[in-house]
C-alpha cells in the first residue's frame, strides 16, 4: 500500500493538524490521495475528546480545546511524539478493534526494542508501564473513524513535562498516573519515530 511519511521538525499547531487530516480523508474518499502517517511535536495543549467529563478538569483556568477524536481529556506538549495517520481501512479490514490492537502492538513491540516492557489494557485503553507495583500510562490512544477512514491517533510520552497532567484526571483514569520513557529509562530515542513508522507499517500490511 502507498503511504506517504511526513516528518515535521517544529512544533505544529493543534488545528492546523487537524485541518490537514480532514482535508486529506476527503481526498482519500475521492481515490485522490494516499493514506499518510504524520510524526509531530505539539505545542502546550490541553483536548477533550468525545467522552470526557467536565469533572475530569482539576484546574478549571487551563484552555480545552475539545476535539471529535475518541477518548477523554490529555495534554500535548514539547517531548511529547505525536504520531497521526489517516488510513484508508476500505482496503483493508473494517475491523476497528483490530486496527486499535494495531496501534497498540506498535507501541509495545517498539518500546520492546528499548527494553521497556508495557502493555494493553481492555478497560483503559492506552499503552501502560508497570514499575514497583504501581502503573503508569506512557502512551494515550484517540482515534476517529469516518467512512472507514481512521485518523488522529497516538502519542508518546518521551521526556515531556508530566506536572502538566496535573492539572486533569489524564484519560479519565483517577487510579493510574502517567510516566514517561525517559522517567522508566533513561537512554537514547533519537530513532524511535522511525521505529514506529516501520513498525506501524508492517502490522499494518499484515
Amino acid at each position: 500500500m502507498n503511504i506517504e511519511i511526513k516528518k515535521s521538525k517544529k512544533p505544529v499547531k493543534y488545528e492546523d493538524a487537524i485541518r490537514l487530516m480532514e482535508r486529506r480523508l476527503i481526498e482519500i474518499d475521492q481515490k485522490n490521495s494516499s493514506d499518510l502517517i504524520w510524526v509531530l511535536e505539539h505545542e502546550d495543549l490541553y483536548t477533550a475528546g468525545t467522552s470526557y467529563n467536565e469533572n475530569e478538569i482539576l484546574d478549571k483556568s487551563i484552555r480545552i480545546l475539545k476535539t471529535n477524536r475518541g477518548g477523554k481529556i490529555t495534554y500535548h506538549g514539547p517531548g511529547q511524539l505525536i504520531f497521526y495517520f489517516v488510513i484508508n481501512l476500505k482496503k483493508r479490514k473494517k475491523d476497528i478493534r483490530n486496527f486499535i490492537s494495531i496501534i497498540e502492538k506498535t507501541i509495545i513491540e517498539t518500546l520492546n526494542q528499548y527494553q521497556i516492557k508495557t502493555f494493553a489494557d481492555k478497560k483503559n485503553i492506552g499503552i501502560w508501564h508497570k514499575s514497583n507495583g504501581s502503573i503508569k500510562k506512557v502512551a494515550a490512544i484517540g482515534i476517529r473513524i469516518s467512512k472507514w477512514i481512521a485518523y488522529h491517533g497516538f502519542s508518546i510520552n518521551i521526556c515531556n513535562d508530566l506536572k502538566k497532567y496535573q492539572s486533569i484526571i489524564p484519560c479519565g483514569v483517577k487510579d493510574r498516573g502517567v510516566t514517561s520513557l525517559k522517567e522508566i529509562k533513561n537512554q537514547n530515542y533519537k530513532e524511535i519515530e522511525n521505529k514506529l513508522i516501520e513498525q506501524f507499517i508492517l502490522n499494518l500490511e499484515n
